[in-house]
């Protein structure tokens, strides 16, 4: 018998975990998604023979709720974790770096990692690992934190541009989507702390060996049909209104338009659709999600008829490309070397037109890679992401809202809900988790006030 009727309003990485979560413990779940497949921003489309991602996703091993929600969907071994942090640092004309970590406890795991980052100057790695120290200490969760940016305590701490630039930065800006004079530095302490400082192995990278589609948005389907979600695809509901001791929520589908009721509605939306979404009820705090505004990510696609990176991955100084991928043999490509390059805090390039990309982005993949000057572009384009993220700067902590609501059976996730983290596949998947748990904190107190009476 169940536990009552969820409704998860949003199909991407949390709206699946709270819908898996809340099936697992007894409740029936309707799932409605606006688009014709799940896996929200994660997804994946074919052009010229290969599998595109719309971007390029990577996590780190202390990802743990996201890797074990892969493993309920059964593509965990979709994901290809280092066995221990490594990454190229490229820049034109200059030699490669790379940083790496030793098997040592934390933070003494960092030491080749600074040591050797030839960049800086020997009296900057001394300050890095300084920096480094004084960050472990900080608490995430000190509200003092998020009143400051990133840069602002880099600089308070004497941190030279260059090493910003070279570090904080080139980790920071790819977590954060923001630059670290416009990051919040309570998520950039989450960031660092949890993901590089507290554990030797917590920095791992894992990057997916599959594309997005298969590695989320099909499984999940199948995942979720199978336990018994209803699973309403090209469903869009219009808004949320109050029904008796529940809700009922108008909805369109290609068929015509109804309206579906529940005891309980999840919220998995980004924050501009859930603010349009709860217009109609009391939502406490609602009025001022816009203001966690948006970041874009931009995404750069070149194929060229021949290898010319000898490389998966590796990160970029002195250019225009941040990070590049090589998506060869995942994409599908039958021939040459598919290259793709992952921009974040892209405000500049979101804009551009693909033409004005090219003219930048060829020429600095051709300084970076030698072999690329003789080669031939086989294909260019560019996905564009304008809202990827909130914009995760100083201030957003008290704009972001807990799971539960003002008002009883409405819940909330998404990665821009207060999770602790910032907006990463762990955040969103974590959200989800805190959403279902949320629901079923709520189904029984709402039990034990019926049997009270």
């Amino acid at each position: 018998m169940s536990r009552g009727r969820v409704v998860v309003i949003g199909g991407g990485l949390a709206g699946i975990t709270a819908a898996l979560d809340c099936l697992e413990a007894g409740f029936s779940v309707r799932l409605l998604e606006a688009r014709p497949r799940l896996g929200g921003a994660t997804y994946s489309f074919s052009r010229g023979g290969l599998q595109v991602d719309t971007g390029q996703h990577v996590l780190l091993r202390c990802y743990t709720a996201y890797l074990r929600l892969l493993d309920r969907l059964g593509v965990g071994h979709g994901v290809r974790l280092q066995r221990r942090f490594r990454v190229p640092v490229l820049a034109p004309g200059a030699k490669p770096a790379v940083l790496t970590r030793w098997n040592l406890p934390a933070p003494a795991h960092l030491a080749p990692a600074l040591l050797a980052h030839s960049r800086l100057s020997w009296a900057e790695r001394a300050r890095l690992a300084r920096t480094a120290l004084a960050m472990r200490s900080l608490d995430p969760q000190d509200p003092a934190l998020d009143e400051i940016s990133l840069g602002r305590w880099l600089g308070d701490r004497g941190e030279s541009p260059r090493a910003v630039d070279a570090l904080w930065g080139l980790l920071g800006v790819a977590a954060l989507n923001a630059e670290p004079e416009h990051a919040s530095m309570a998520l950039a302490a989450k960031v660092f702390r949890t993901g590089v400082l507290d554990e030797a192995d917590s920095c791992d990278i894992g990057i997916p060996q599959l594309s997005l589609g298969a590695l989320h948005g099909e499984p999940a389907l199948r995942v979720l049909r199978e336990k018994g979600a209803d699973i309403r695809l090209r469903c869009k509901a219009r808004t949320i209104t109050r029904s008796g001791d529940g809700f009922r929520i108008p909805i369109r589908e290609p068929a015509g338009e109804t309206a579906v009721p529940a005891d309980h509605v999840v919220v998995a939306t980004p924050h501009a659709a859930a603010s349009a979404l709860v217009a109609d009820l009391p939502v406490s705090g609602a009025d001022q999600w816009h203001r966690l505004s948006a970041a874009p990510i931009v995404n750069v696609h070149a194929h060229f008829d021949r290898r010319v990176a000898d490389l998966e991955m590796a990160a970029v100084l002195d250019s225009p490309v941040q990070w590049v991928f090589d998506r060869t043999r995942i994409a599908g490509a039958g021939r040459g070397q598919y290259l793709a390059l992952s921009q974040s805090a892209a405000h500049r390039e979101v804009e551009m037109r693909t033409e004005e990309i090219r003219e930048s982005f060829v020429p600095a993949l051709r300084e970076l890679f030698p072999a690329a000057r003789r080669a031939r572009l086989l294909d260019f384009f560019v996905t564009r992401e304008p809202n990827a993220t909130f914009r995760q700067a100083p201030g957003t902590a008290a704009l972001r809202p807990a799971a539960s609501t003002s008002v009883p059976g409405l819940v909330l996730a998404g990665a821009w809900t207060a999770t602790g983290w910032p907006d990463t596949t762990e955040g969103a998947v974590r959200s989800g988790a805190l959403a279902a748990e949320a629901v079923d904190v709520q189904q029984r107190s709402r039990r034990s006030v019926e049997v009270t009476a």
